[in-house]
């Protein structure tokens, strides 16, 4: 209850609750009203029968007084409305088979009010099944009773107490008052609680519509937040495409040793703001839930090779040991998986080791631990022998946008992203990272990932890829066009294909480019993705309408900034050919001219399997 009760306690305030609902409180009060009721009446009787002497009576009315009088006050200091109506009802039945049976031995006026005063009390009380048994319980003895005078076979020994009129009159007219006061009590109860369930239904409604209206809001806000990464992303990876493709340019040239140190640092210095935008895109389309995740063929010692190679060199410049180890039994098995994100995991461990790794070593080791034939357990552990971690921060370290400490942040800098997009991308596939580390020894990161195996042998390929920037190979015949309206971008790219041999046409909308198309004749197209007038995708679609067959099959490599979640569905739907992400490496976008063009001359046309998604 919601007050302490003392045991001379006789108000009924004191036992109501706010905690109770409508229906409970509505039988404390019953059960209050109605025992004073029926002590002051039973005190009637009760002094009446005694006046008769009526011993049977006495004594069954007077249990009644008692009970009363007990339940009355055990009501008023510990209110536990159930025991108190299962206890009513056990002592009213049996003092009224023992009325029916023995003291009035017959089913009068009087009787018959009883029990159905049990019956409602028992109903409303304590509910249906409880109703049904004590309603039983009073109704079959006074059937049997009915049956045994009418077949004239009930012959007690001893004869029938009669009471007067008066008492009749005082049994009937109290019967009714309670039967009376039953019923009212409920019915207003029943109204008060249908009434509170319809305001709890409008406002239950208001809410909803609130809710509705909020999730609306919401989603309008993640929409509105997607595209305003989508559009920063676009502005901020325009401006880094031309300085990271412009320091490419210039390092190639050939320039003094100062102008080389230079370029480098600049080049640097772009690379990790791009890395920031991407920590923060990734993160965001992690977050967002709509990540799909690849299931395609590679190899684990080759993969594993390719995370670390950049990495190596860069332990190497800061004087640290750095060991790759992949188990053996995964050379030349070829598995199921995604590449992508098991480089983008694995590369964000490793940069963390070299990031707080002043001197010693680093440990990048690929384990099998369960060979089933079909299906293999690797187990990937990155070890360093950094600063570590207090374990108390352990679990902080994954939060996003938050590292070991402050002080850690201003020595180290970095966004904080890079061990909360581990932590996510793990956790869609329904895997978790463990952690060891001690403070001034090192840290361990490791975790467990299961991939289906193919039936095929990997077989290392001894060609090693064709560097444009570092030999002589040209693209001189290609005939190429290029759909971009930024005019750094459109300056650097007529540089970069100058040393390919390119000399490239130039449309500076979507709509020119579907116009040259139609009168030219290209080899390759490069659409850029937003253009004014008319869009890349848009573009993409105009020229595969084209009646032309060669001019509707021309290769088209979407490369834009973009960060959209959806743009590797997009560029397929408008029958694209393959995308590259600005800031773009020359050598990928050679190879995959160089490869496009080959397959179109081949007849082998189609959306590229080595689509490159924005990292």
């Amino acid at each position: 209850m919601n007050k302490k009760v003392r045991f001379f306690n006789l108000s009924l305030d004191k036992i109501l609750s706010k905690d109770l609902s409508i229906l409970d409180n509505a039988r404390l009060r019953l059960l209050y009203y109605g025992l004073a009721l029926a002590f002051f009446t039973l005190f009637v009787i009760l002094a009446d029968v005694l006046y008769q002497r009526h011993i049977i009576l006495s004594i069954t009315t007077g249990i009644m007084f008692l009970a009363s009088a007990v339940l009355f006050k055990f009501l008023t200091y510990k209110p536990r409305w159930m025991l108190i109506a299962h206890l009513i009802l056990i002592v009213a039945t049996i003092v009224n088979i023992i009325d029916i049976f023995i003291a009035i031995q017959n089913v009068d006026v009087v009787t018959v009010e009883v029990i159905i005063m049990i019956m409602l009390f028992g109903f409303y009380m304590l509910g249906q099944k409880a109703g049904l048994i004590y309603s039983l319980l009073n109704v079959v003895p006074v059937l049997t009773l009915a049956l045994l005078q009418y077949s004239n076979n009930y012959v007690p020994p001893f004869k029938p107490e009669k009471v007067d009129e008066t008492t009749t009159i005082i049994a009937i007219a109290a019967c009714f008052i309670l039967i009376a006061f039953i019923h009212s009590h409920f019915y207003k109860a029943f109204i008060k609680t249908i009434t509170q369930l319809k305001e709890t239904s409008d406002k239950q409604s208001g809410l909803t519509a609130e809710f509705e209206s909020a999730m609306e809001k919401a989603q309008k806000s993640s929409e509105a937040k997607s595209d305003f990464l989508s559009t920063m992303s676009h502005e901020i990876r325009t401006p880094l495409n031309a300085v990271i493709g412009m320091s490419n340019l210039l390092i190639t040239g050939n320039p003094r040793p100062d102008q080389k140190e230079n370029l480098e640092v600049l080049k640097f210095s772009a690379g990790n703001l791009l890395s920031i935008v991407n920590d923060v895109l990734d993160f965001n389309k992690i977050e967002s839930g709509k990540l799909v995740f690849e299931n395609i063929k590679f190899n684990m010692v080759e993969l594993m090779q390719n995370i670390c190679g950049g990495q190596m060199m860069t332990a190497r410049t800061k004087g640290l040991l750095f060991k790759l180890d992949v188990d053996s039994i995964l050379s030349r098995k070829v598995l199921f998986g995604d590449p992508t994100r098991i480089t983008q995991i694995v590369f964000n461990l490793v940069s963390n080791a070299l990031k707080f790794t002043a001197d010693g070593n680093i440990w990048v080791k690929a384990t099998c631990i369960e060979d089933r034939h079909n299906r293999v357990t690797v187990n990937f552990l990155v070890k360093d022998t950094g600063i570590g971690i207090e374990k108390d921060r352990l679990d902080i370290i994954f939060e996003p946008f938050i590292q070991e400490s402050l002080s850690t942040t201003r020595q180290y800098g970095g966004t904080g992203l890079g061990l909360a997009i581990v932590k996510r991308l793990l956790e869609l596939q329904g895997l978790k990272i463990k952690v060891n580390s001690q403070p001034g020894v090192g840290s361990e990161f490791s975790f467990n990932m299961e991939f289906p195996v193919s039936t095929e042998v990997f077989e290392p390929s001894d060609n090693q890829p064709q560097h444009a920037t570092e030999n002589d190979e040209t693209l001189s015949a290609i005939r190429m066009l290029i759909a971009e309206d930024n005019p750094v971008n459109v300056m650097l790219m007529k540089k970069l294909l100058s040393k390919w041999s390119i000399v490239p046409s130039i449309a500076e909308n979507g709509e020119r480019a579907v116009e040259l198309v139609q009168y030219g004749n290209f080899d390759i197209i490069l659409m850029d993705l937003q253009m004014p007038v008319m869009n890349g995708f848009d573009a993409a679609k105009e020229i595969r309408k084209m009646a032309d067959h060669q001019k509707s099959s021309i290769p088209i490599i979407a490369l834009t900034a973009s960060a959209l979640f959806d743009i590797r569905e997009r560029v397929q739907e408008s029958g694209m050919n393959d995308y590259v992400s600005k800031p773009f490496k020359p050598n990928e976008l050679f190879e995959k001219i160089k490869m496009l063009v080959a397959k179109s001359s081949t007849g082998k046309f189609k959306f590229s399997d080595t689509l490159v998604i924005p990292q």
